[in-house]
């Protein structure tokens, strides 16, 4: 229980934050731009990663499951330009079994971005295929999404923003 209300705090800080988390209304057509554009990046990693250029192959790997990700906030109405509240929202409503591969990468990014420590041939060769099975899983879950699932997503995000009381209380 600690870990869902550390959690909570954090993501009422993102909807403090300028740039943070918003409720929108869902996209349908941006979400469909985003994992186009996911797909897209993952080839361009590969391409990348078979030009032996590692430090961006892992960088491209990353944005790739980002757009994924952040397809999945566009279809249900959620506007955001914070990588961790992003994927912390995400966390949240999906649970962290759906974004462990994106955190993994995510610090790998950082460390071959930022600190020019970039993994091994092997390393970032799984790390492709680890991304070419978390930008398919969320396309095959954002075009299975139903109406029903968004609006559950949106009153979740509501609830948390403080925009709708819980029907416990």
């Amino acid at each position: 229980m600690q870990f869902g209300i550390i959690m909570e705090n954090k993501l009422k800080w993102c909807f403090k934050l300028k740039d943070g988390l918003n409720i929108a209304e869902p996209n349908d057509t941006l979400a469909g731009s985003y994992i186009e554009e996911a797909k897209s990046s993952l080839e361009r990693a590969e391409k990348n990663f078979n030009d032996k250029d590692l430090l961006w192959a892992t960088v491209v790997i990353y944005y790739a499951e980002y757009y994924a990700l952040y397809s999945f906030l566009q279809k249900i109405g959620v506007k955001c330009e914070n990588h961790f509240c992003s994927i912390l929202m995400t966390t949240h409503l999906l649970g962290e079994e759906k974004t462990k591969t994106i955190n993994q990468h995510k610090d790998r990014r950082i460390d071959a971005q930022y600190y020019m420590r970039i993994g091994k041939k092997e390393e970032v060769e799984k790390m492709l295929q680890e991304a070419k099975v978390f930008v398919s899983m969320f396309d095959n879950f954002i075009s299975s999404l139903i109406s029903d699932e968004v609006d559950s997503y949106r009153n979740s995000l509501k609830k948390i923003k403080g925009e709708e009381k819980d029907e416990k209380e």
